[in-house]
């Protein structure tokens, strides 16, 4: 637990305000799928618009996160 909480410490030390809006966007996404509380009929184009900007959003997040933890496991060796 406490490797996963360096990560994330890490990884803000890393970022700029433009990731931070990026994780922002992402939660909210996942959010708005989680949630969803509207009519069936606007449904599906409410959820696709969600899961595409979670996507876009998340993909980035990660690799900026997994070069954090390779970073950090090539230190260890």
């Amino acid at each position: 637990m406490r490797k996963l909480l360096n990560y994330g410490n890490e990884f803000a030390k890393q970022s700029t305000w433009k990731d931070f809006a990026l994780l922002k966007f992402c939660l909210f996404s996942m959010g708005a799928i989680w949630g969803m509380t509207i009519p069936k009929k606007a449904h599906k184009p409410a959820t696709c618009l969600a899961a595409s900007v979670f996507v876009v959003t998340y993909i980035p997040l990660m690799f900026k996160l997994c070069k954090i933890v390779k970073n950090d496991c090539l230190k260890e060796i």
